[in-house]
This record gives C-alpha cells, structure tokens and sequence, in this order.
C-alpha cells in the first residue's frame, strides 16, 4: 500500500534536512568536489538499496528518456560543483541565499520548456529576488566574496534545470529509481573531474562519517522530498520552497561556525524570500 505524503510536508522536510549541507561540508577537510563527489555516490548506493525492487522502471525509458536523464544528473552535478566552491569563497548567506533562488529561474524555463508562463504577480516577484541577489552580489563587489557569488548564482541556474528536466522524468519514474540515477550520474562524473585535478580516492573515517550524513540528510531526505513533490507541484513552486534553505543554514553558522551574515546579505535575503513567497503564493499547485 502507497503511503501519500502532502507535497508541501514533504518539502518542509526536505528544507531542514538540507539546512545542514553547507555546514556538513564546511567541517570536512576533503577538497571541495571530492566532499560532494562522495556525497552524491553514497546516495545514489543507499536510494538503489531502498527501492530495488522499482529499478525495473529505468529499463522502460525511451531513448530521448535516458538522454534527459542523463542530462538531469549533469546540471545537478554542475549545481554541486559550481556551489560546494561557492562555500570556499563567500559566506554561507550568501552562498545558500542565491543558490536557493533557482525558483525565478524556473519560472523563466517553465515558460520556455514546459508552457507554463509565469502570471504578473510571478514576473514581479522574479524581479524582486533578482533586485536581492543584486544586493548581496553588490556588497561583494570585488575579490574571492564576488566570484563565490556568480558560482552560488551558476548553482542556482543548474538546480532549475535539474528540476525543469526532474518534472519530466517524475512523470513516469517512481521517485526512488529517479534520484538513485540522477545522483549516480552526478556523482560519478564529479569523482571523475576531482580524480582529474589531482584529488585523492581514499580518505579518513571521519571524512566518510561526514560524507555519509550529507548522503542520508540533504541527499537521501532533502532532495528526495523536493522530487517528491515535484509530481505534484510546479517545479518553480518546489524551487520557491527552497528558500527556507538560508535561514536554517545561517542559524547553524552562526552557532556553530560563529558566522553571523552581513547587514547587506540580510537585507539581500529578505528581499529574495519576498520575491519567491510571491512566485510561490501566485500558483502552488499543478
């Protein structure tokens, strides 16, 4: 018997145990791509585990299917990249606020790709949460705080794409098979490029320890709930809910990191979350 979970649950779950990632990968001392790399190879080996008996229902795609499936796990692959580096360079505000933007983003290619424009009160709250990413892009005009920016902004452009192809795909996959795949894909073709910069395979039990957190919280029940409600909501709307993300993850830093946000990243961040509550209140449902 199919357990139904309400979408929007599930994506509150999923907000909070993604709210640790950035923290989680902060305390590792692995290089950046290899701390994802690993996070994304264990989650695909556990979601494989929890849903064996459904992995049949990758068999059944279409050729243009697999291709889109493939192309779903290397922009997640490209988001990961392109936002683990981020964290190096700027704060975790910043770089989780923007990031987590991937919704005016989505907006923009549901348009494009599936035909569904945005209404009024959607386009003004894109460029709302732009006039935010503004701001806070504005307040590091200069050095490694600007490039961590424009990085965390290319994560939030390739999370929309993974969720704009994610709808498709969450069409005639069962979520488990989906994300086991995607993760795989993304995780392996990163492993591939960190082996390539000189990074090494094998590390200590503490790095596992962490890798394995980020596998079963952020991976395994955070973006697992997002592709949940995926079949059920727009994928912009998903993306809106996202943004739940930053406060979670600038709470953490500032305990445990000692990381306290800039006024400018603050005010950036509520101007964002305006921005998508409006993207996210115009029209939730599919």
């Amino acid at each position: 018997m199919k357990i139904l979970v309400d979408p929007r649950t599930a994506l509150l779950a999923g907000v909070i145990a993604i709210s640790s990632a950035s923290i989680l990968i902060r305390w590792s001392a692995a290089p950046p791509l290899a701390v994802v790399a690993h996070r994304l190879v264990y989650a695909s080996a556990v979601m494989a585990a929890a849903s064996a008996g459904g992995l049949r229902s990758l068999s059944s795609l279409t050729r243009r299917g697999r291709v889109l499936l493939l192309a779903s796990g290397l922009v997640l692959a490209l988001h990961f990249g392109s936002w683990v580096y981020s964290l190096y360079l700027t704060s975790v505000a910043a770089s989780t606020v923007i990031v987590t933007s991937s919704s005016i983003f989505s907006a923009v290619l549901s348009w494009v790709l599936l035909g569904e424009p945005p209404s009024l009160r959607e386009v003004a709250g894109i460029l709302t949460a732009m006039a935010g990413v503004v701001l806070i892009a504005w307040g590091h005009s200069g050095g490694d705080g600007l490039l961590g920016d424009l990085l965390a902004l290319v994560g939030a452009v390739a999370m929309a794409l993974h969720m704009i192809l994610g709808r498709r795909l969450r069409r005639v996959l069962p979520v488990g098979p989906y994300m086991a795949a995607v993760s795989g894909v993304a995780g392996l073709s990163l492993l591939a490029v960190s082996l390539s910069l000189g990074d090494p395979l094998l590390y200590p039990a503490r790095e596992h320890l962490i890798f394995l957190a980020l596998a079963l919280g952020p991976s395994c029940l955070g973006h697992t709930a997002y592709n949940y409600a995926l079949k059920r909501l727009r994928a912009y709307a998903v993306g809106a809910a996202t943004m739940g993300e930053p406060l979670g993850a600038s709470i953490l830093a500032a305990l445990l990191l000692g990381e306290v946000p800039s006024l400018q990243t603050a005010v950036g961040g509520i101007i964002i979350a305006l921005g998508v509550y409006a993207v996210l209140g115009a029209r939730g449902a599919a």
